[in-house]
């Protein structure tokens, strides 16, 4: 059965125009061509990428974040309350008002320290700011090494510059080195990210970051099997050259640099538009859904790829509106630019406003207030 499914699976109608096959990318004359096998070779990559990234985060961010002046909240403990952890952990982390109302007749506790207890057993799951820091710090030092080395490696290439090279002589297009190893390194990296993905930092785009993860690894090992390099480093290139920016303006904000979180977040902002918005989809899905058809009818794969690359552009609709959001809350109201993603920090604000609304309740009522007692007027004498 296994063979049938990998007979089926391989065969060449799904992935070559008509005409064409396995047997065009065998290597021959001293060109070398892509092998789905080549594949494996991203596994290794993505393992030696967690070990780097832990040697990464804990001798250069660590420090990094140390001189920029990256400082923890300090964040109160809940006391262990056995039936309130059970609820917590087998529920919800959210209850609702009347399940607060039954776990205050269980415990003894007014309503108000539930609430509060169920606030900070939040806070203490949610990762610390050094965490999120040396997160940023490392995806950005990767995006930026990813982009000048995907730049450096397609620099004196035709196909940057006139976009219907990329299919100059396909699918009989002979692999590069630098072709190889940019291939690998990306497929390799966001393989880590895909396996690091229960511990990372989890954001409200939890579910979108997981299928851009496996879009991209899609996307990366189709182009490679059917020969669509020269469009799929193109695509690389176009993804890498925004992230940077986002990964260091979140450094940044984490350190408490506003001013500098604020400019470099408006420069990714413009730099993502321009690459996702107008460049991907006008200029690199125009080419690979609209040119090939006028020299090979379409088939799978064809259709396949294409499908990847709508999912990509949905993603960038969708992260677009979130980025515009942000920046023209900044530019319009001057305001922190803030990661709408992000799960914050719960503060007990709300009680001690609470408080503060029943003292001025009470001083309206009773006079003035000091150290929380009322102060009388001596000219009257206390009311019985």
């Amino acid at each position: 059965m296994l063979v049938e499914l990998s007979e089926w699976f391989w065969q060449e109608r799904l992935w070559f125009p008509e005409g064409l096959g396995w047997a065009d990318l065998e290597d021959r004359d001293g060109r070398v061509y892509a092998k789905g096998r080549d594949l494996w070779v991203a596994l290794p990559i993505a393992l030696v990428f967690l070990i780097i990234r832990q040697i990464f985060e804990r001798t250069v961010a660590t420090p990094l974040a140390s001189l920029l002046g990256v400082k923890e909240t300090v964040r109160l403990k809940a006391p262990h309350i056995p039936s309130l952890e059970s609820y917590y952990c087998r529920v919800t982390k959210n209850p609702t008002q009347s399940s607060i109302a039954s776990l205050c007749k269980q415990t003894g506790y007014s309503e108000r320290q539930v609430q509060r207890w169920f606030r900070r057993r939040r806070n203490q799951d949610r990762p610390s700011l050094l965490k999120k820091f040396r997160e940023a710090s490392w995806r950005f030092t990767f995006y930026l090494l990813a982009f000048i080395a995907g730049l450096a490696a397609l620099i004196d290439k035709p196909w940057l510059y006139d976009t219907k090279e990329m299919w100059q002589g396909f699918p009989v297009l002979t692999l590069l080195p630098s072709q190889y190893w940019y291939y690998m390194i990306e497929l390799g990296f966001y393989g880590s990210l895909l396996f690091s993905v229960a511990s990372d930092v989890k954001r409200k785009d939890f579910k979108e970051q997981i299928v851009h993860h496996v879009a991209t690894i899609l996307l990366i090992s189709f182009s490679w099997c059917v020969n669509y390099i020269r469009a799929g480093t193109l695509i690389m290139l176009v993804h890498d050259s925004s992230d940077y920016f986002l990964e260091s303006a979140k450094m940044f904000n984490y350190a408490g640099w506003r001013n500098a979180c604020n400019y470099i977040f408006i420069i990714f902002a413009a730099v993502f538009i321009v690459t996702r918005l107008i460049f991907f989809p006008f200029w690199i899905i125009y080419w690979t859904w609209v040119y090939p058809v006028t020299i090979y009818p379409p088939f799978f794969g064809y259709y396949f790829f294409n499908g990847l690359l709508m999912v990509l552009q949905c993603l960038h609709i969708f992260w677009a509106v979130l980025i515009i959001r942000i920046a023209i809350r900044f530019l319009t109201n001057n305001e922190k630019v803030d990661d709408d993603r992000s799960d914050k920090d719960e503060t007990d604000e709300s009680e001690e406003e609470e408080e503060e609304g029943g003292d001025k309740k009470h001083t309206k009522k009773n006079g003035p207030m000091q150290n929380g007692h009322t102060v009388h007027n001596n000219n009257h004498s206390k009311a019985e």
